[in-house]
């Protein structure tokens, strides 16, 4: 049967986070999770829905591709269409024609698990290996020590000291209370926290959000930062700690996140948090 490329609408958005929610799974390759499309709800579900794209067979979405940022996609598949070559050709056929609407023109980069085929489709085509990225994952079957915070869900009331603390510890973020306002109202945060933590004088110095894949599934931390003013006095593993747990508190199996591998300092606070680190995953890339 024909593979069907679309654009959901705000009310197909469910659809596409709820096959991503299904196709979590403990041992899996890292890959999009619910919680991505959670997070890019900051900029309100109408411009989210239009940077998903889905791929159908017979009424199921086989695929989820997010559009995130200019000229990248993150992609997954069911873990039953991983090696689905009919699946994997016409993915790399949508992602390299720009006339088909995923990518544009010029460099291009795919995010996708380690084991889909799509990866080795691209590499038939040219595309490169782009830089390393890290995944971690730390274990949730057993309690989480207490963080060396203060640390407290985050309301609207707070919403503008984690976007302050957020702008601080990633360069050129534009992320604005009314941004963190879409994103919990949006439809993709009911199973999401937003943690802000303090020091003993009371100052903001980091935040982290956290989104459930529903009990039994691995969640994820995106993003967690440390207001630069504050970084290097534990405050990364802290907040860290504190996220694993709420994750705990939600039902998550596992908690986990990925970062460039160039960033040591986010890779030591997750290891001293208790995560481990799974192998290096790469984009593909086409050059400009």
């Amino acid at each position: 049967m024909t593979i069907a490329l679309g654009t959901p609408d705000t009310e197909g958005l469910g659809a596409a986070a709820d096959a991503l929610r299904g196709w979590q799974a403990e041992g899996a390759p890292m890959q999009l999770h619910p919680g991505d499309l959670g997070w890019y709800g900051r900029t309100g579900p109408r411009t989210t829905a239009e940077a998903v794209r889905t791929w159908s067979r017979a009424g199921r979405i086989l695929a989820v591709g997010l559009l995130d940022g200019p000229g990248l996609i993150r992609l997954t598949t069911a873990q039953d269409a991983r090696r689905d070559e009919e699946l994997a050709r016409r993915l790399a056929d949508d992602i390299a024609l720009p006339a088909h609407g995923v990518l544009p023109e010029g460099r291009a980069a795919v995010e996708a698990p380690r084991d889909a085929l799509v990866r080795e489709v691209l590499g038939e085509r040219g595309w490169g290996i782009d830089e390393p990225w890290t995944p971690l994952s730390r274990d949730l079957t057993g309690p989480v020590p207490a963080p060396d915070l203060t640390v407290e869900v985050a309301g609207p009331r707070l919403a503008h000291q984690v976007a302050a603390v957020h702008r601080s510890a990633f360069q050129g973020s534009r992320f604005t209370d009314t941004g963190w306002r879409a994103m919990a109202t949006g439809p993709l945060f009911t199973d999401a926290r937003c943690l802000l933590g303090r020091d003993e004088r009371g100052d903001a110095v980091a935040t982290v959000t956290v989104w459930s894949a529903g009990p039994g599934r691995p969640g994820l931390l995106e993003p967690m930062g440390v207001h630069r003013d504050h970084r290097r006095r534990g405050h990364g593993r802290a907040i860290t700690l504190a996220a694993a747990a709420a994750l705990r508190e939600l039902g998550a199996s596992s908690a986990l996140v990925c970062t460039p591998s160039s960033n040591t300092g986010g890779v030591a606070a997750y290891l001293s948090a208790g995560f481990e680190r799974r192998p290096e995953i790469h984009d593909r890339f086409r050059p400009a």
